[in-house]
């Protein structure tokens, strides 16, 4: 069972929720609240684009994110943003763009951020989990 808490979904789960990881859906019907970034809907739009199938791809995002909760990159998380960005770069560990914008907004709402990234560890105060971990 998932620990308790607000989570937020990083792209690499719903892609697999979306390919019907067992682990996923299991974890997914067991957390109370789940959250999605806005950005992770930007890169699975820009998945579906570069797909051979994009019409059904992006109707399949749409019913995802039909009716849940989408935390945008507001004035806060992008206060989040510069921090953990400049950290990164004090450290000499760069990560993605969208992946700092991600991390923000876990930072920024206290949420787990769920990934199957290791490079968010690079991240001080960011608190993952990765489902494949959950029977």
């Amino acid at each position: 069972m998932p620990p308790s808490g607000r989570f937020l979904l990083d792209t690499n789960i719903v892609i697999a929720l979306f390919d019907g990881d067992d682990t996923v859906l299991a974890n997914m019907d067991e957390s109370l609240e789940v959250f999605i970034p806005a950005v992770v809907l930007g890169e699975l739009f820009f998945g579906a684009e570069r797909s051979g199938r994009p019409a059904q791809n992006r109707d399949k995002i749409e019913q995802f994110a039909a009716g849940r909760a989408i935390i945008p990159s507001d004035f806060q998380v992008a206060r989040e943003y510069g921090i953990v960005k400049q950290r990164l770069k004090e450290k000499g560990r760069p990560l993605p763009e969208n992946d700092i914008w991600i991390a923000a907004a876990a930072k920024h709402h206290r949420m787990m951020l769920v990934t199957r990234d290791h490079h968010f560890t690079e991240i001080e105060g960011l608190v993952t989990v990765d489902w494949a971990a959950y029977p």
